[in-house]
């Protein structure tokens, strides 16, 4: 069930971004509402994006200090699996703010 629950989120994610760059690329109309809704595309785009990546995170971090308890060696790596989900959110600021510079 969470994987329909991920794949749902990340649809959502995939569409609202879409969606934002379509609103601003037209850039034809001046209402309102287009900035608007560029601007909760924008907004859920980065917020989907940290919320998937705290999920992804709570479940690591536990299994990954698990498995440096066991061996030590593993720490690194374990590391390097806590900080991979983090980048999720890195591009998400980077498309926000090239969406904001376009607003």
């Amino acid at each position: 069930m969470s994987r329909k629950i991920f794949s749902t989120l990340g649809f959502f994610l995939l569409y609202f971004s879409v969606f934002a760059q379509q609103v601003l690329a037209a850039g034809g109309t001046d209402g309102p509402s287009d900035k608007g809704l560029a601007a909760i595309g924008i907004g859920l785009a980065v917020g989907l994006g940290a919320l998937g990546t705290g999920l992804a995170q709570s479940r690591i971090g536990p299994a990954g200090l698990g498995a440096a308890a066991e061996k030590p060696e593993m720490q690194g790596l374990a590391l390097i699996f806590l900080l991979l989900p983090e980048t999720l959110v890195i591009f998400g600021f980077v498309v926000a703010f090239m969406l904001i510079g376009r607003l």
